[in-house]
């Protein structure tokens, strides 16, 4: 079985074409692609070829782990789902011939149903967030078992990693954060809570700080802001070494969390606030291109600072 695919041939080169799939197993799932998103953070460093270098990585490639779809096969030991549910797949390894890195960029996937999360299909599109929004809910509790959430009270960026956390914040009744944003295109859109270019700020007292900028100079930055005992939690991806000054890092007693990928209760906690409707979605999704135009769509979404979240439609 063949089915098309985004293939990074090499840094900075893409083609859509034709890959063999791997046979199903028993335990596997058929799933027809509706739509698959194009990440900013990670997906940009493996198209521009900046990723730090981790086992498995090599070109070529099938990005993708934001896929959503239906059902079309069933292996012969899967139980608790059915041919035409509408599922969420954080990726695949199916694809032959090349690194699936991370795979879900393609118009059908072989996955193990283990992989799947059922979604209400109302959600249509916007299943695609789920990924990015367990790993905002991941900031919340890396680190923290048997303790009360971290909520941040300043947000840095206000891409659709921000905007997520923010809304999460303020979903949970807790006191609206700060965001800080410094391309004024991105500064609107805030629902409950305030973005401000950071040379605007004054304050020096915050508890939580989370950046998902990606900015590796970030540190010294944020901690003079933070007040004592507060913590900066580290949730984007950087291409360079963070360091900082000891001295003001010192004197406010700062602690450094990282925020790496989301694990289970991440996600069931984010697909509870999906199907109840409590954490806004809206806005979110800003441009959507055919899979066939994705060499458009990922100069789109790579550089312009209008859009949040690129989506490719393969149906």
């Amino acid at each position: 079985m063949k089915a098309k695919a985004i293939v990074f041939e090499a840094p900075k080169s893409l083609s859509v074409r034709e890959l063999e799939l791997a046979p199903m197993g028993p335990r596997d799932l058929e799933v027809t692609v509706a739509f698959s998103g194009i990440s900013t953070g990670t997906e940009r460093l493996l198209w521009e070829g900046t990723m730090p270098p981790f086992p498995g990585l090599s070109y070529p490639l099938v990005p993708g782990y934001e896929t959503v779809g239906t059902i079309t096969k069933m292996g012969t030991e899967v139980s608790g789902l059915a041919v035409g549910d509408w599922v969420f797949l954080p990726g695949s390894y199916a694809f032959q011939g090349v690194q699936n890195i991370f795979g879900g960029s393609g118009a059908c996937l072989v996955v193990p149903h283990e992989r799947t999360v059922k979604l209400d299909p109302s959600l249509g599109a916007k299943g695609v967030l789920l990924a990015l929004a367990a790993t905002a809910h991941h900031v919340f509790t890396v680190g923290r078992d048997n303790l009360p959430l971290a909520y941040p009270d300043l947000i840095i960026g206000h891409g659709i990693m921000g905007r997520l956390l923010a809304r999460m914040v303020v979903a949970a009744g807790q006191p609206a954060p700060v965001v800080w944003e410094t391309q004024p295109l991105r500064q609107k859109g805030a629902l409950g809570y305030e973005v401000i270019d950071p040379d605007q700020d004054v304050r020096k007292d915050y508890r939580c700080i989370c950046d998902v900028s990606g900015d590796s100079g970030i540190l010294n930055r944020v901690i003079s802001k933070m007040a004592t005992g507060g913590e900066v939690v580290l949730a984007g991806f950087y291409k360079q070494d963070l360091s900082f000054a000891y001295a003001p890092a010192f004197m406010r007693e700062a602690s450094i969390r990282v925020a790496a990928q989301w694990k289970k209760h991440d996600l069931d906690a984010v697909v509870a606030m999906f199907h109840e409707g409590s954490l806004p979605l809206e806005g979110l999704i800003t441009h959507t291109e055919k899979a066939e135009d994705a060499q458009r769509a990922y100069e789109i979404a790579f550089g312009d600072a209008e859009c949040l979240k690129m989506i490719l439609e393969w149906l």
